[in-house]
């Protein structure tokens, strides 16, 4: 079996893979680093996936985190398009799809999440996109021409996204979720069923409170059949109903693991050579006093590049408030905290349902806060946060805005 030796080895090129690149180079200029990613692309941003790639404010080129001249000079391995299949923690290698062996001294998991798939009687005929990657933007952007019909199944982040995006692009689309209205797990349900009606408005078909129970192909269309006995016929089929996280490495290397891998305040793992950052881990986030897991952009950016600095040996904890995006048509957001629909909400609307701020409290404390339109006040929905003050309606308005 060949094999390498790195002083630190990273499993996962996308956004918290580089970025604990750069941030083990704060602390350690020559290190020998090796990324290994099982997409065959440099490392990308993600959200301009479901954004900025279809409104044409992006190119496909621009999304790449850096050029390959980047990680030559940082003297950054690459082994892309290739799996890492196993990591044997008391030997401290990692073994890819292709045999190879790479000792290391200092490992990072950060291999984020798959998609969720559907598990329909019968399975999925080809051609069905469970939308996350590149290639996947690639194909369902090589399919989405002026007049064609698209479903999108699923209503959260995704699928809402997508959704806009297929009709600004001239499709015609249909969403299909089992919740009763849009982003039902973050949105009040004012919001979300506003929200809803925009969609309906600008001619997206909704089928809520339903859920697919088969997918076939008739001639060049998919039939989606329903729980509820729709049937929709459509040219493309989008699947975006969230991600699980990538945590088989762990679990064969003994690692703990719950919501993901668990990691202590300075991402390291119950083995203290191995860290995890991104999609995948399972952090104490200290603002909040408990342990979550975030599916986000600033997130990914900000852990990874903290995973780094501490495999470089700088043993900082992470206490950085991640915050979150998304855009839906002229609606767009900013949250940070946590931002779930089942806590208590109140909205300091300045025009209802458009404009204005959602704050999350649980025990008449903010716990999470998204600005509706609302832009540059992220730091001030933080400060709130950390306050940890009760609060009343009274002394929420006008309190970020």
């Amino acid at each position: 079996m060949p094999e390498d030796t790195y002083d630190y080895v990273i499993v996962g090129a996308g956004l918290a893979g580089t970025s604990a690149a750069e941030g083990i180079r704060e602390g350690d200029a020559a290190g020998s680093i090796l990324i290994i990613g099982q997409e065959k692309h440099l490392p990308y941003d993600r959200p301009p996936l479901s954004k900025k790639l279809w409104f044409g404010q992006k190119k496909v080129q621009d999304i790449f985190l850096h050029e390959e001249v980047f990680y030559a000079e940082k003297k950054v391995d690459l082994a892309l398009g290739v799996e890492a299949v196993g990591v044997d923690a008391a030997a401290k290698a990692v073994v890819d799809s292709r045999g190879n062996e790479y000792r290391y001294r200092k490992l990072l998991l950060a291999t984020g999440g798959k998609p969720r798939t559907l598990h329909l009687s019968g399975g999925d005929p080809e051609g069905v996109c469970y939308y996350r990657y590149l290639d996947d933007y690639l194909k369902v952007r090589a399919e989405a021409w002026e007049g064609r019909s698209a479903l999108v199944i699923g209503g959260g982040f995704i699928g809402s996204e997508m959704a806009a995006a297929l009709n600004l692009n001239h499709l015609q689309v249909t969403m299909v979720f089992p919740e009763q209205y849009l982003c039902a797990r973050v949105f009040p349900q004012g919001l979300g069923e506003a929200m809803q009606a925009n969609y309906r408005e600008r001619g997206v078909g909704i089928v809520a409170g339903d859920a697919p129970v088969s997918l076939s192909r008739r001639e060049d269309k998919f039939v989606t059949r329903t729980r509820n006995g729709k049937q929709i016929e459509a040219d493309i089929v989008v699947v975006g109903i969230g991600i699980a996280p990538c945590v088989g490495l762990a679990e064969g290397a003994g690692l703990a693991v719950e919501n993901g891998m668990v990691v202590n305040e300075h991402l390291q793992t119950s083995n203290p050579d191995i860290y995890a950052a991104g999609d995948n881990a399972f952090f104490p986030y200290q603002a909040l006093g408990e342990r979550v897991r975030i599916e986000h952009w600033d997130n990914a950016l900000n852990q990874g590049k903290q995973a780094g600095r501490n495999m470089a040996g700088a043993n900082e904890p992470f206490t950085y408030m991640p915050y979150f995006f998304s855009d839906l048509f002229e609606f767009g957001y900013e949250a940070v905290g946590d931002v779930n629909a089942s806590l208590e909400t109140f909205a300091d609307w300045q025009q209802e349902n458009d404009t204005g701020v959602i704050y999350y409290l649980k025990e008449d404390k903010v716990r999470g806060a998204m600005m509706c339109n609302v832009w540059d006040k992220v730091e001030a929905a933080r400060e709130l946060i950390r306050k940890g003050e009760r609060m009343t309606p009274e002394q929420l308005r006008g309190a970020i805005g």
